[in-house]
């Protein structure tokens, strides 16, 4: 299929370009600047022009697509940025393919116990723009599927990165929220990059989790991390959390236990990253 992508050049982008490519795909993605337009093309996509808020261009190559994935998010204005870039995309595309929309896992808020996406929704406040999103992506007609990522991790990137690995290495110490005994929903970029491939084939409507199903506590995910970087964990609360994160720190903080059964049952989805905490250890 030809399929466009939006956040090519970011960090679920490139790997998702690659496995797109290595299942058969023609892809097009958008590109805002020139060092975008260079990570798309190495990644194995035909670059466009454009930023997000450029909804004739959205719409356009949308028109042109046979399905398109949308992986971007604006930095500013990010919850009506991000719908008027989707509807765009979907008037484009219209009834002719699949349109894969990013949600996230954090909209759950604490699950007590495992949980799939038939779980009520109480997100912090961080991420709340995403439920009415997300509804009116579904709503919006033609052949809407939405994704739903747990806590990226993998290749040096991702959250955890940016606000754990490097703070730690720059304060030597690695900070812990609470007494570790909640827990992460995780999942690898590679193997998230493969859920949006397989998405294209989702009935209209589908909204998929993506975790790798370990659910490992923050104590255990702290440990690997202190390790990795050669420091100590110290715990804080989650004002001093908030403090030197921001609100970001109120979601780390959820207590999250998911499943991907459904991903897994309906796509054939199979990660094949399933250590977390082996591999943020190294």
């Amino acid at each position: 299929m030809k399929v466009f992508v939006t956040g090519g050049s970011g960090y679920v982008g490139g790997p998702t370009i690659r496995a797109l490519v290595r299942h058969g795909h023609e892809v097009t993605a958008l590109a805002r600047s020139d060092n975008s337009v260079t990570a798309v093309e190495a990644a194995g996509a035909t670059a466009v022009r454009g930023a997000l808020t450029d909804t004739d261009v959205l719409r356009e190559q949308a028109s042109r697509a046979d399905a398109v994935i949308h992986l971007g998010m604006a930095g500013e204005r990010t919850a009506e940025v991000d719908l008027a870039a989707a509807q765009a995309m979907q008037d484009g595309l219209a009834d002719r393919g699949t349109y894969v929309h990013t949600g996230g896992t954090w909209v759950f808020g604490d699950t007590d116990g495992v949980a799939d996406e038939t779980h009520p929704m109480a997100p912090p406040a961080l991420t709340a723009w995403r439920l009415d999103n997300e509804k009116q992506v579904l709503a919006h007609g033609g052949r809407p599927v939405i994704v739903m990522p747990g806590l990226v991790y993998g290749n040096g990137g991702g959250l955890i990165e940016a606000f754990y690995v490097d703070p730690a290495r720059r304060d030597g110490e690695l900070a812990q929220i609470g007494d570790g005994s909640t827990h992460w929903a995780l999942v690898h970029v590679d193997d998230l990059a493969e859920l949006y491939v397989r998405a294209l084939d989702a009935k209209p409507r589908s909204v998929y989790v993506g975790v790798d199903d370990q659910n490992p506590t923050i104590a255990e995910v702290s440990r690997a991390l202190a390790h990795a970087v050669g420091v100590p964990v110290k715990r804080i609360d989650l004002a001093e959390a908030t403090e030197r994160m921001g609100p970001i720190a109120e979601a780390f903080a959820l207590d999250q236990q998911l499943t991907s059964a459904k991903a897994r049952r309906e796509l054939g989805w199979a990660p094949r990253h399933t250590d977390a905490v082996a591999e943020l250890a190294l």
